[in-house]
């Protein structure tokens, strides 16, 4: 039975634009210290040693613009800018430094120098952004490398061409339509309030420069198949671009486990070459022409030590390549849909049925919003959830910086992964109201005609396209990481359009995970699960529509809410049932999280509660935002000693300039 009470009380209202209290983690304090940790290379699975971050102070400069969505692409830098600002970080971001909203009519300038690198004559110098929210174009000492537009994936530049002798100057200008266009931003919203958050803008990952040969590795595709005790590799590389030599230099793999050598191999020659004059990844740039070449090597790994979530073995790989040199790793395991000794489907790791007990993970901070202040504090989240006995986070409409999927792989933290969320604006009946109230609405509405389109936000042929793309382009991105055990494509009708189109594209490109194609409601009988939000009606399991029967599993739960006063962005607070006591809160939770337990036997394959932390108004999470708290017990956070550490060397060094 529906909880009208519930309902009413957690009902979507206007937003107040109330300032937020100024609130950091751990992390951030040790940022706004002056203590910042040494940088870390961003692909623990892509790794050479030429690694150089860029982050730190650039120049920004904020400039409104007539017409922002066109000019950003042949905008003129400015010649005098406006103040400091820290990358990573937005300029949203508190750690930013700046704290200002850019807004949809107005361009971000970046501006930042470096000295050239010391490189070899036929070497190639790559800038490389993690993410730029939304479109960027680059210049290099006036010149420009590129453009991109997407705000959730990696891309590069080949810089090479424009660099001086000396000081080069990098100019980067983003423009940002926010929640004005429909492009993919998942919960970003100018008027934050609710479920929705903070609206941020320009470089939010990770720059850095990297050398390599002009001979060199391109990516890696792993296929670590766990039963067939076999290693498939496709590796793309840009081979000697005279077409008389293309595919003449040996690719050698070795894999190690530990620091022994299990097996080499070497592809003399490679399966496919091609002469391509594209840039690399999504972007608009151009470059020299280059043969790509790719090789396909199978290495049998005789009874392969099996990755788990209890035991999250991962073998080393190192690949050479004439003079190129890059580190990764990899895992044997597999991942499978499979009835249980009773009947009921259910997900397995390596053939073992595993009951799901997962959380919520929007990946938000209060110092540097979608921007974690640390990989520590990467790491922290995950530990943290281990130590509560959860096996699964499920990471919300948002693409993560890829060392969080790599502490997940070693920490052995299953991943549910979302696509990211965009479209028109959101219609309240249909993504709301009338699934609330009405449970027939989620297995009878279909998503594939222009209304239904409309209906789900999904009308724009650009949206679809971008969604589609960056779909594709996502998996390709995060395959190769075995804590990925789930896609998911849609949630509670945020941009849904053809999702039984959709689970075949995705099951094309990754045949070896399983699809939860809509989660929430509005479900189209396909994918592996039947997924479904609950946070109004006692939990039960519901028949499926679909034959054969998939999985059951309520992929939202919970949202428990306690606010807990100098740990809040605000006064106020949002969640689905709202508690003033703690003794009262925790046990409403461990009753949530008993009565999810206890539909195992009933055929419930597992279940994501709401949610790892709060955010913003939303004060529903296990830990509170600044995550210095842990809601369900045990000691503060408190102190890192590396705060301490860093005050105390801060003060000593002030002493020594004062004498």
């Amino acid at each position: 039975m529906l909880d009208i009470k519930r309902v009413l009380a957690s009902a979507p209202r206007k937003p107040e634009q109330t300032a937020l209290e100024p609130l950091y983690t751990v992390w951030g304090e040790r940022i706004a210290e002056g203590c910042e940790s040494e940088p870390v290379h961003p692909h623990p699975q892509f790794e050479r040693t030429s690694f150089q971050s860029l982050d730190g102070w650039w120049d920004y400069r904020i400039v409104a613009c007539e017409s922002a969505e066109t000019a950003w692409r042949t905008a003129e830098t400015p010649t005098d800018f406006e103040g400091s600002i820290r990358v990573p970080f937005s300029p949203e971001a508190p750690l930013s430094g700046v704290n200002r909203q850019l807004m949809p009519n107005e361009l971000l300038w970046y501006r930042r120098t470096f000295p050239t690198p010391s490189i070899g004559a036929r070497d190639r110098l790559f800038l490389h952004f993690e993410a730029v929210d939304y479109a960027c174009a680059c210049l290099v000492n006036g010149t420009r490398v590129g453009n991109h537009v997407g705000g959730y994936l990696p891309f590069s530049f080949d810089i090479t061409n424009a660099l001086a002798d000396g000081a080069n100057e990098i100019a980067l200008c983003v423009y940002d339509p926010s929640d004005e266009g429909v492009q993919l931003r998942g919960k970003q919203k100018l008027d934050r309030g609710g479920i929705w958050y903070t609206a941020q803008s320009g470089i939010w990952q990770t720059v850095w420069l990297e050398a390599v040969p002009e001979a060199h590795i391109e990516s890696i595709e792993i296929d670590a198949q766990a039963d067939a005790g076999v290693l498939e590799l496709v590796v793309t590389v840009h081979d000697d671009e005279s077409a008389a030599n293309a595919g003449s230099t040996a690719l050698t793999v070795r894999l190690l486990d530990g620091d022994a050598e299990a097996l080499a191999a070497v592809s003399d020659a490679p399966a496919e070459t091609a002469h391509a004059d594209t840039g690399s990844g999504a972007s608009e740039a151009g470059c020299a022409s280059h043969a790509l070449c790719t090789h396909r090597l199978v290495l049998d790994v005789a009874r392969p030590h099996l990755w788990s979530p209890e035991d999250p073995h991962l073998y080393r790989l190192e690949l050479v390549f004439g003079d190129d040199r890059v580190k990764s790793y990899c895992a044997f395991r597999t991942v499978s849909m499979e009835p249980d000794e009773h009947g009921i489907v259910r997900l397995c790791v390596n053939h073992e049925p595993r009951f799901l007990r997962g959380v919520l993970d929007q990946g938000y901070w209060p110092d540097g919003l979608l921007t974690a202040p640390s990989d520590e504090a990467l790491a922290f989240d995950i530990e943290t959830c281990q130590k509560l006995g959860f096996t699964m986070l499920r990471k919300h409409i948002k693409i993560e910086s890829d060392r969080w999927y790599y502490h997940c792989d070693r920490l052995g933290m299953l991943v549910w992964q979302d696509m990211v969320s965009g479209g028109s604006p959101l219609s309240a009946w249909h993504s709301s109201y009338k699934p609330t109230f009405f449970r027939r609405s989620w297995t009878s509405c279909a998503d594939d005609t222009p209304r239904r389109h409309r209906a789900y936000s999904a009308g724009s042929d650009a949206y679809r396209a971008e969604w589609t793309d960056t779909c594709a382009g996502t998996i390709a991105y995060l395959k190769n990481h075995p804590s990925i055990v789930t896609w998911v494509l849609f949630n509670e009708a945020w941009g849904q359009f053809d999702a039984r189109s959709a689970t075949e594209a995705v099951r094309a490109l990754d045949p070896t995970r399983p699809i939860d194609a809509v989660s929430g409601w509005y479900d189209q009988a396909c994918g592996d699960f039947s997924s479904v939000h609950n946070y109004f009606r006692p939990l039960e399991v519901y028949a499926d529509q679909a034959q054969p029967r998939r999985a059951f599993v309520i992929s939202e739960f919970g949202g428990l809410s306690y606010h807990v006063s100098d740990h809040s962005s605000l006064s106020s607070s949002y969640g689905y049932g709202s508690f003033t006591d703690l003794t009262a809160f925790r046990a409403a939770v461990g009753k949530a999280l008993a009565d999810a337990d206890s539909l195992e036997s009933e055929g419930l394959a597992g279940f994501v509660y709401t949610q790892l932390s709060d955010v913003e108004e939303e004060t529903n999470g296990i830990l509170t935002y600044d995550r210095r708290i842990n809601k369900l017990g045990g000691d503060p956070i408190g102190e890192d000693p590396a705060i301490a550490a860093c005050g105390a060397a801060r003060a000593s060094s002030q002493e020594g300039e004062q004498r």
